[in-house]
This record gives C-alpha cells, structure tokens and sequence, in this order.
C-alpha cells in the first residue's frame, strides 16, 4: 500500500472522457425539465424494473408483472425464495438513499435486508473462501475472507478521499466490490445497489434509474468484461461498459421526459379541477364541459395517469362503475 494509501488500478481512455462528457450533457437536459421528483408513479416503475432486472441477473425467474405484483402486496404463484428475494430487494432498495455509502455498518444494514432469509450470513462478511463460476469453470477465485474486512475498509476509504470523477468512480467502486466479493451470497446486487448509492449522492435521479435493465440486456458481455478486467488488472473496459450502459439508461429517461413536456392544457385543467377531490369521469367530464368521452379519456384522462399525476381510487378493477380518481400524493403541481 503506498502513503497516500490503496489506489485501485484503471485506465482513463478516450472512449470513457467522451462518456463523461455525453453523460453530463444529458443529465443537464433532464434536470433542466426536473419532472422526475414530480413523477411518483416514474419513480416507482424505474424502482420496480431494476428490482426485476438486478434479480433476473441472478437467476430469478419472476416476470416484471410478478415482482410488480409482489410489490404492490398481490399474491402471485411463485418459488417461495423468489418471491423473498423480490420483498427483500424492494425493502433493501428502499432504505438506500437514506444510507451512508461509505459506512461499512451501512453497507452490512443493506446486506440484512438484502439476504434477509436467504443465506445463514446475511449482513455479515463471508466467513469461508468463494468462486465465481461459469457454468462449472472457474472464472474468479475470490481473494480469502480474513481480507475481506480489510479490502472493503480500503476500498471504501479510497472512494471518500478520491477527487476522480463520480462517475468513474462508482464504476471502479463496482468493479473492485466484485472482485473482492465479500459476501456469502448477494454480491452481485449488492455491487449494482451500491453503485447506485454512489452515484444518487453526486446526483439524485440515479436514485431511480434502472440501469441493471440495461446490464441485464448485456448480461453475457458484463460477465466477459468483469473476466478481461481480472486477467489485466485493470478495470478500464468495465468502466466503459457501465458508462455506456447509464448513457444509454438516461437516453431512456430523456426519452420519457419529452413525453412529459407533452403534458398539455388539458392535463394542466384536469388537475385544477380535481384538486383534492375524488371525481368519477362523469364527475369530470362535467366540470371540463365535455361530452365526448374519447376526448375525455386520450387528451385528458391517459395522459394524466400515464405521467403518474393522477391514480385510480380503485386500482385493482380499473373498470369498476365506482371508480374515481384522484391527485397522487406528495404530487405537488
């Protein structure tokens, strides 16, 4: 270790500076139109799909209507290890942004709810030596646990004192993270959630982007890459790799923003008019003057709940003859 103390190895490549520069361009964008922290129900989907796509990496089987299903307290016919690894992720996910990323306590907190069940060491460090296997070969062979402590403190140390950038640095914290492996099970979530923390304190609406949908899309190139980095001792490519996939995850997010800056007079009369009410569509469509029902429900109606401003008072029947709806809450116009 040398004075200034434990230096991960990485290679800052031209691919990864133009990253940077594209990542931060658009960021800009979407926190110029800031509609993510009025849109609860975004907030909530993007929640859910990387629940979905973090445990899809490790084999779970769960469709996204399912884990949505599970979230939304529904009961749904499933493996019962799945269905926990599902509720302890959302619990997980839930205390995050409240969690001190360079807290070892913290870290281990969020393993116990994480593994809550799962494995005899959840929110403890790996007592005895593990692999990462693919298939039956051998592809990592983790450094032996009576290190463990000790590499994740210098690890942690490095990313508080560290001027690198926040981006390059959640990637290196991700990358170092697996390779020491210093869990029993969980590893893998727990790298991608850690990430996320990392990246929320530089900005908040990493809180909410699911970039695992993104890795998970590429699961067999993440693995291939975590390996070349291991063989070269350098975590350069994996550092490009998670880059393009949070570019490529905010792309999404920019997408959707464009769709909210759609949000037109008439959503803007919608929600002057049901204030703190609950109005059925009738209700509605007599305070608007309107008659024609289409007209109510495509430029009124779906816009508004598609943006998550509005929500059904009854949204397990959608079709019910007493449905009513309302302004989300903490929805603030």
């Amino acid at each position: 270790m040398s004075e200034k103390g434990y230096v991960p190895p990485y290679t800052i490549t031209d691919k990864t500076v133009n990253l940077i520069s594209d990542i931060t361009e658009i960021i800009t964008k979407i926190t110029i139109n800031d509609n993510m922290s009025n849109n609860p129900r975004l907030r909530r989907d993007n929640r859910i799909r990387s629940i979905h796509a973090s445990l899809a990496i490790e084999n779970n089987s769960l469709s996204l209507d399912q884990v949505t299903d599970i979230i939304n307290g529904k009961r749904i016919l499933g493996a019962p290890d799945e269905i926990c690894e599902v509720k302890n992720a959302f619990e997980a996910y839930n205390k995050l942004l409240e969690m001190n990323p360079y807290s070892v306590k913290d870290m281990l907190l969020a393993h116990k709810a994480l593994m809550n069940e799962l494995t005899k060491e959840a929110g403890t460090f790996r007592s005895g030596g593990v692999g990462v296997f693919a298939g039956k070969q051998l592809v990592h062979m983790a450094p032996p646990a009576n290190h463990v402590l000790q590499q994740i403190k210098d690890l942690i140390d490095w990313a508080k004192k560290s001027e690198v950038h926040p981006l390059i640095k959640s990637c290196v914290f991700h990358y170092e993270f697996e390779f020491i492996h210093p869990f029993a099970d969980g590893n893998g979530r727990m790298g991608r959630m850690w990430q996320t923390l990392l990246l929320y304190k530089w900005k908040s609406l990493f809180g909410w982007l699911p970039i695992e949908t993104l890795i998970r899309e590429r699961q067999d190139d993440y693995y291939k890459v975590l390996g070349e980095c291991d063989h070269s001792a350098d975590s350069g490519k994996f550092i490009e790799f998670l880059l393009k996939a949070i570019y490529d995850a905010l792309c999404e997010i920019a997408d959707t923003e464009q769709v909210t800056e759609q949000a037109t007079e008439q959503v803007e009369k919608l929600l002057e008019i049901i204030g703190d009410k609950e109005c059925s569509t009738k209700e509605l469509m007599e305070l608007l003057g309107l008659k024609h029902r289409p007209t109510f429900r495509d430029n009124y109606l779906l816009p508004a709940l598609s943006l998550g401003y509005i929500e059904m008072t009854i949204p397990d029947k959608p079709n019910s003859s007493k449905q009513k709806y309302k302004m989300v809450k903490n929805f603030v116009k």
